[in-house]
C-alpha cells in the first residue's frame, strides 16, 4: 500500500472511531456544506426574500397596490358639489356602482332594462382588460346597447357605458347634454375606477336629474358619493341585505343616510324602467 493509500485508510479508521465524517483528504473543506447556515447567512437570506426588498411596482389597481396605498377620497379627482348651486331640469341619467357580486347583479338588471330608459353609466370594480369583454357579453344579451366607455362619449337613452378597468369614469355636462370623462388618477377608496368618483361627478353635473343605484359590494366605495347625490336632490337606491352577495357598500350608504329607497335586486330593473319615456 503506497503512502497516499495508507493516509486515506488511516483517515477512514479515525473518522469511524470518532463518529465523524468519512470524508477523505481528497474532499476539500470547501466541498462540504454545513448542515445549518450561520447567523449572517440567515440574515442575508431573510433580506433577499423580505417583501420590502421586492419591486415596488404593481399592476394598476392590484390588490397589493390597494393595500399599500393611502385611502384617498374623491377629492383627489374632483371638488365636492356645491349644495347651493342651481341645476336646471335636463334629461335623467342613471349612475350605478357595484363591486363583489356585481357582475351577476348587473347582468340580471341590464337584461331587463327597456330601450327607452335614460342613459346609464356604470362603475363595476374590475381589473383592466376585463371590462371590455364583460361589456361585449352583456351587449349580446341585452335589449339596450352596452359597451365600455370612451372619453367624451355622450350619455344617451338606451345605452349603458361601463367604466374601463384601471380608469376613473366621470360625468360632465355640456349645455343640456351629458358626456363622460375617462381619466387616469390615483386610487380613490382604494379603487380605480371608483364609485365615489362617479357618484360625486353625477351630483355635481346633474344634481336632481341623476338617479343613483348602489349594488352589492365590499367596503364603502360609493357611500359618500351617494350621500352627495342625495343632498343635491337625486333619488338614490340601495340594494337590500337579503339579495346582496356582500352587504358592504349599500350598508355604508344607508348608514350615511344617503339612500332614498332600499329595494331587492329583483326590483332594480323596474326602478330604472320607470324613468323611461
Amino acid at each position: 500500500m503506497d503512502s497516499n493509500a495508507k493516509r486515506a485508510h488511516l483517515a477512514k479508521i479515525t473518522a469511524r472511531l470518532s463518529g465523524g465524517s468519512t470524508t477523505t483528504p481528497s474532499e476539500t473543506p470547501a466541498a462540504i456544506k454545513p448542515a445549518t447556515s450561520t447567523h449572517s447567512e440567515r440574515a442575508t437570506h431573510s433580506r433577499s426574500h423580505s417583501p420590502e426588498r421586492q419591486s415596488d411596482k404593481h399592476p394598476p389597481g392590484s390588490l397589493t397596490e390597494r393595500m399599500h396605498t393611502p385611502k384617498l377620497t374623491a377629492d383627489a379627482m374632483l371638488s365636492a358639489p356645491n349644495n347651493r348651486q342651481f341645476i336646471g331640469s335636463t334629461e335623467t341619467i342613471i349612475a350605478i356602482g357595484a363591486s363583489t357580486g356585481g357582475t351577476q347583479a348587473l347582468e340580471q338588471v341590464l337584461t331587463q332594462v327597456a330601450t327607452n330608459t335614460p342613459g346609464i353609466v356604470i362603475v363595476q370594480h374590475m381589473p383592466e382588460k376585463f371590462t371590455s369583454s364583460f361589456a361585449s357579453r352583456l351587449n349580446t344579451r341585452c335589449k339596450i346597447e352596452v359597451r365600455e366607455a370612451r372619453n367624451n362619449d355622450r350619455i344617451l337613452p338606451g345605452v349603458a357605458l361601463i367604466a374601463p378597468g384601471g380608469k376613473h369614469l366621470l360625468i360632465k355636462r355640456a349645455n343640456n347634454q351629458y358626456l363622460v370623462e375617462v381619466l387616469d388618477g390615483p386610487l380613490v377608496c382604494r379603487h380605480r375606477p371608483s364609485v365615489d368618483v362617479l357618484f360625486r361627478s353625477a351630483a355635481a353635473a346633474a344634481g336632481k336629474n341623476a338617479v343613483g343605484f348602489i349594488l352589492t359590494g365590499m367596503g364603502d366605495d360609493g357611500a359618500r358619493g351617494m350621500k352627495e347625490m342625495f343632498d343635491m336632490g337625486a333619488t338614490t337606491y340601495a340594494q337590500d341585505h337579503a339579495s346582496c352577495v356582500v352587504f358592504g357598500m349599500p350598508k355604508e350608504a344607508i348608514d350615511m343616510k344617503g339612500v332614498s329607497k332600499i329595494i331587492p335586486l329583483a326590483q332594480v330593473a323596474a326602478a330604472i324602467n320607470q324613468y323611461g319615456k
